[in-house]
Formats: C-alpha cells, structure tokens, sequence
C-alpha cells in the first residue's frame, strides 16, 4: 500500500515529514468491546477495553516494525453502530483528521438489525464510504467481520443475553452475516480498496470443527482479546504488501 512509502519517508528523515495517521470506522468489536452483562433495570451493557482491541494491537506491531515512526491512530468505533450510522459521522470522526489510512469494518449490526433484505443498502453506503475517504486522499482497507456464535453457550444464564443468543446463532447459521462479508468484499473491489478478510478465517474454523462461541467474549459476536491478534496480524500483512 503506499502508506508504506510515508512510512518510510517519515523514517529516513522525522523532522521533515508528517506523522502517518490511520483511523479506524466501525462499530463495537472496533472500539474495544468485550464481555456483556445484564444491569438491574435488565439493559445490557458491555465492557470496554480499548487497550486490548485490534487497533491498539496494530499500533503496537508498527511500532515494533518502525519504532522510530510516530503513528497517530484515531479509533472511530462506536460500539452497536452500522455502516449507515458510520457515514453519517465519517467527516467528522475520521476524515477530519486527514488520515493517511481508513481501515472500515461494518456488518455485525447491519446483519442482525436489518438482515438479508439491507445487503443492497449496506452496499450503497460502503461505496459511499470508500469514495468519501478516496476523495480524500486516504487510502482504504475494507475489513469483513468476525463470526457470530454458532450455539447458544452454557455459560450464559440471563434472559435477555439467551435471546440474543438464539437470534445471532440464526443470522450466522443461516448465511446471512456471511452475506454482508461477501457484499463488503464486493464493494471494496469495486472501489479499489484493499480487502482484509476476517471472516474467511472464522469459517475456515467453523469447517475445521473449532468452537467459535468460545471464542467470543460475551458468547455472541465480540472477539476474547487474543483473537484481536488475528485481526490485527491480518490489518499489518494488508499494510505491507
């Protein structure tokens, strides 16, 4: 990607040129959202921990990478957000802050919202992102999403966490969430964005007889941290090729 070139060029000389800035658009696995809980009142509410999200692990590795290299990272994550909501704030989240890079990862709650009859939508409004940011300047890495859980886990006991539970083991069983994967894909080649492909890599799993539910903290679609890693490796190899 040529955000490699300002990489270097910052390197070769710091005083002369700018830091490289990349912004991340997404909703709450971009934030940093982890385990749910029910409150009193039986809203569910969920634990943040941003230190511990893929950006924050990909700001650490281009640090180890370039460690003379200072790296400005904006996380535009807003945890239960969509691809719509995330156009509606992209100038001023993102775009405001001249980013060198806009890594977008929408469809968890497109897919489980709106369903298989938003796909066209969804896809109209990724475009709209991707040439937003392209007008920018910026370049653009679209990244698809993690797998939902494939079962309801034992470990969940509240109501309103085993309703979500059934409902998000339908959207993935179904095909639906892979859907939206295959729609982001689509879109970023359209545009000219640069694919990082996480999904692929949940289903590999899933066909390989891995557990996936226990690979998500609130046992319904937000990653444990170490699968952050994973994220986060696939985010570097993007930025380098």
């Amino acid at each position: 990607m040529k955000i490699v070139e300002k990489i270097i060029k910052k390197q070769q000389n710091l005083s002369l040129n700018p830091a490289v800035t990349i912004a991340l658009l997404g909703d709450s696995v971009t934030q940093g959202c982890f385990e749910c809980y029910t409150k009193e009142d039986e809203n569910i509410d969920t634990v943040f921990d941003a230190d511990s999200s893929y950006g924050s692990r990909l700001k650490s590795m281009l640090n180890l990478l370039y460690p003379t290299v200072q790296f400005n990272f904006i996380n535009a994550g807003i945890s239960g957000d969509s691809a719509k909501g995330g156009l509606k704030r992209l100038e001023r989240d993102v775009l405001s802050f001249h980013p060198d890079l806009v890594i977008v990862g929408f469809a968890l709650n497109d897919a489980f919202c709106i369903g298989a009859s938003g796909i066209n939508e969804y896809k109209k409004t990724m475009a709209e992102i991707l040439t937003k940011i392209a007008a920018s300047g910026a370049e653009s890495i679209v990244l698809t999403p993690n797998a939902m859980n494939t079962n309801v886990s034992c470990h969940l006991k509240e109501k309103p966490l085993l309703k979500l539970a059934k409902n998000m083991e339908k959207v993935q069983k179904s095909g639906v969430l892979e859907s939206y994967a295959e729609a982001a894909k689509a879109v970023a080649a359209e545009n000219g964005a640069v694919v990082c492909d996480v999904y692929s890599v949940w289903k590999s799993m899933i066909q390989a007889g891995v557990n996936v539910t226990e690979l998500l903290a609130n046992k319904l679609n937000h990653p444990v941290r170490q699968m952050h890693y994973l994220t986060a490796m696939m985010l570097c190899e993007c930025i380098l090729r």
